[in-house]
């Protein structure tokens, strides 16, 4: 009988963990409690002594992790009072995202005006955009931004229904704050990051009479996807901005 061929030992090589720093478990686990509603929007967070004793790691992972989160716009921080869920509702939050600014360099603080609520289905770049099943039910809000009694920004917004149930056109006009602080305070949602695409676009004739600009005027259509904690995707929104005497401003840190 020939002798057996010797088996090779054979080594496998396993994918080593990735490192994630503790602080940033600390984040995450921080963002989680934000997921589950343990702290609403403009409530105080425990303190950082507490949170590092409910986590077992020191109270400088902690700082950094809320440092972190408030350099995100999610927490804030308050001398000598603590540190709290960031609110729309606060006048310094309320318009973070609206980037169309006067050149003039005046405070915006445009006054919105309803034009239409309907409900439609969900095309395929609409759900993709958010998250959800082409021909899923949708709203779709259309509203002018006015600045000093002048159209400023024509917005069309489109919100799963399903995240939106009963929404009307009374709630819409009754609420005077922000969309943003709206679906905070009325649904639950808080937006704390959005993507947007920009490019320059030509006014067609009913868009014109909308902003009150000569048809073919130039004009900034703005698309953005907003999202709330946990990166899920809440609003598309496009809007059609009036460029003489405005700009697209962003500050780059």
């Amino acid at each position: 009988m020939p002798a057996c061929a010797s088996i090779p030992a054979m080594t496998e090589t396993l994918p080593s963990p990735s490192f994630r720093p503790l602080y940033e478990q600390i984040k995450i686990l921080l963002t989680q409690s934000l997921v589950a509603g343990e702290w609403k929007p403009g409530e105080s967070i425990p303190s950082e002594m507490e949170l590092a004793a409910r986590f077992r790691v020191s109270q400088g992972t902690v700082r950094k992790a809320i440092d972190e989160l408030a350099s995100e716009h999610i927490l804030v921080r308050r001398q000598g009072k603590g540190t709290y869920v960031a609110s729309h509702s606060e006048p310094s939050y309320q318009y973070r995202f609206l980037r169309v600014m006067p050149d003039g360099g005046e405070k915006l603080y445009p006054r919105s005006i309803l034009l239409d609520l309907r409900r439609g289905k969900a095309s395929a770049e609409i759900a993709r955009a958010l998250a959800i099943k082409a021909g899923s039910a949708v709203h779709v809000i259309r509203r002018i931004l006015e600045f000093r009694e002048r159209p400023l920004i024509l917005d069309e917004m489109v919100l799963g229904a399903v995240r939106f149930p009963a929404l009307t056109v009374a709630k819409l006009e009754e609420y005077k704050g922000s969309m943003y602080s709206f679906y905070e305070e009325v649904y639950g949602l808080r937006m704390i990051r959005a993507e947007e695409r920009i490019r320059a676009v030509a006014a067609r004739e009913n868009v014109a009479a909308q902003l009150r600009v000569p048809a073919g005027a130039p004009l900034l259509c703005v698309d953005r996807i907003a999202f709330t904690y946990g990166d899920m995707p809440v609003e598309w929104r496009r809007g059609l901005c009036v460029t003489e005497g405005f700009s697209y401003f962003n500050e780059l840190a």
